[in-house]
């Protein structure tokens, strides 16, 4: 049975052979392991076929085999969606994972079709509780979670198509007020940006998100910063604004153009304007 999701079978020497559909999520958010630890052994969109190598490589290499093979456990993600609320059939310490595995999955409710993506799970993970009724099932209300979803569906993704020939003009007016080109030179400083998209493109950021996930994690991000600022955290304050700079390097780049030509242009804008200090807040002269 053939699938459209691809499905990793994965290698941690010396401690298991796993499989997921989420590499970054399962082997290094959870389970903390980089790049260089871990190796991966196989890649299909068939299930079944994935399911029996994961069986099949675990007894090869002496190590723990799963009591049920992974197209089993994949297959438990029945959602029990009522009126008010929708349940899942997992305790809260173990949701995150199957909704990871389950990525693309839709269910109807009363309130429209709901999907699983990256924002979603985020979203159900911050706002799922654990039923009174059963230890085993946590579950989300469904008005909440559609005034959620519907906003990042009906967030558009924007197009610039002439945004070459506005950096152009750009670097040109730079050129002939100053001398200098200061986007090419800011460019040229500030390689960590390519870094930056290296990370990404290699997780597969760019294949499979978009410029309106990318916003979200944005405003997610920014939440963070706040939150660091009011408890005067500088810790967290710096590691907040550090997640929104990536953020921003990635919705840059879905959006066909370098931040690094974003901060340019933005400079040369404000290179040369003057205003004064009000309240804290920079007023440029005419406003």
């Amino acid at each position: 049975m053939q699938d459209e999701i691809t499905y990793y079978l994965y290698h941690i020497p010396g401690k298991k052979v796993g499989v997921t559909r989420n590499l970054n999520h399962r082997v290094t958010l959870v389970q903390g392991y980089t790049d260089d630890e871990y190796e991966v052994l196989e890649s299909s969109r068939d299930i079944e076929y994935i399911s029996k190598r994961e069986i099949e490589l675990q007894q090869s290499y002496g190590y723990k085999v799963d009591r049920k093979p992974y197209n089993k456990l994949f297959n438990k993600m029945k959602i029990n969606a009522t009126e008010q609320t929708s349940t899942f059939p997992f305790p809260l310490n173990k949701l995150k994972g199957h909704l990871m595995d389950n990525i693309g999955l839709t269910w109807e409710t009363e309130h429209g079709e709901f999907e699983l993506n990256l924002n979603t799970v985020k979203w159900i993970m911050d706002n799922a509780l654990p039923s009174m009724y059963n230890e085993t099932r946590t579950f989300v209300y469904n008005k909440a979670f559609a005034a959620y979803h519907d906003a990042v569906k009906a967030f558009p993704r924007t197009k610039n198509t002439h945004i070459e020939k506005v950096l152009e003009e750009i670097k040109e007016r730079v050129k002939k007020s100053n001398g200098k080109d200061t986007i090419r030179k800011t460019t040229n400083d500030l390689s960590v940006f390519e870094n930056i998209r290296k990370w990404a493109k290699k997780r597969g950021l760019y294949e499979k998100g978009d410029s309106k996930t990318q916003y979200i994690k944005l405003q997610e991000e920014a939440g963070e910063l706040a939150k660091a600022l009011l408890n005067k955290d500088r810790e967290e304050t710096i590691d907040a604004i550090g997640d929104i700079v990536v953020v921003l390097t990635n919705l840059a780049h879905l959006e066909g153009v370098d931040i690094e030509y974003c901060i340019g242009s933005a400079y040369a804008t404000i290179a040369n304007r003057t205003g004064e200090m009000v309240n804290g807040t920079f007023v440029k002269d005419g406003k």
